[in-house]
């Protein structure tokens, strides 16, 4: 058989590739409980079209997983999410959504390895299910902030109140966002970068 005629495989499409400028590469985990809106803020802030590992929800959830202020949800993530952004021309951060279903905490280990830090989504509605959340983090020692999502019908909060309820360190940033929207969801990832660099000056300088 002549291979010669045959077409050539695809390749990535132009928006996809890497830029040649890119020096470093970030890996960053955006986590917290069923239905926080981890999907959403990796598919509002990609700059590549996101993988997704989004599965219709069936009867085997039931009883399980609790749905309580999200009834109206039909998919879930079963694995991970996967998105990039390009913060400046020579950072690039990896993005990696967790599964939120506790039965899939398990896949939380492999996505933590050679993570720099994490976001935290949290939906005040449901303000609970972050606890074991930000346990997990901090037994790993993953640096966090922490991001409300806005929901509509939401009980809003002081932030400060809401880090006192959260019991959250003074230096650790928490701010309120809107994962629908890519610039939101960018400040949400630029406030990391900034508190991660900080750590890392403050522990050079000791």
């Amino acid at each position: 058989m002549d291979f010669r005629s045959s077409d050539p495989p695809a390749g990535p499409c132009e928006a996809d590739v890497l830029p040649q400028s890119a020096a470093a590469a970030v890996k960053v985990v955006i986590v917290g409980g069923f239905g926080v809106g981890k999907t959403t803020l990796v598919g509002a802030v990609s700059e590549i079209k996101p993988l997704t590992t989004e599965e219709t929800m069936t009867r085997a959830g039931v009883g399980v997983d609790d749905t309580w202020g999200v009834a109206r949800k039909i998919t879930t993530t079963v694995a991970m999410d996967f998105g990039r952004i390009s913060i400046n021309d020579e950072l690039v951060l990896y993005l990696f959504g967790t599964p939120g279903q506790e039965r899939f905490w398990f896949l939380w280990r492999g996505l933590f390895e050679g993570a720099l830090g994490a976001v935290v989504l949290l939906d005040t509605r449901r303000l609970e299910i972050s606890f074991d959340v930000i346990g997990r983090l901090e037994e790993r020692g993953v640096p966090f902030v922490v991001a409300v999502n806005a929901f509509p019908g939401a009980p809003e909060h002081p932030l400060e109140e809401l880090r006192e309820a959260l019991d959250l360190p003074p230096a650790v940033p928490i701010l309120a966002c809107d994962a629908r929207r890519r610039e939101s969801s960018r400040d949400v990832l630029l406030t990391l970068m900034r508190y991660l660099h900080s750590q890392a000056a403050t522990q050079e300088a000791m």
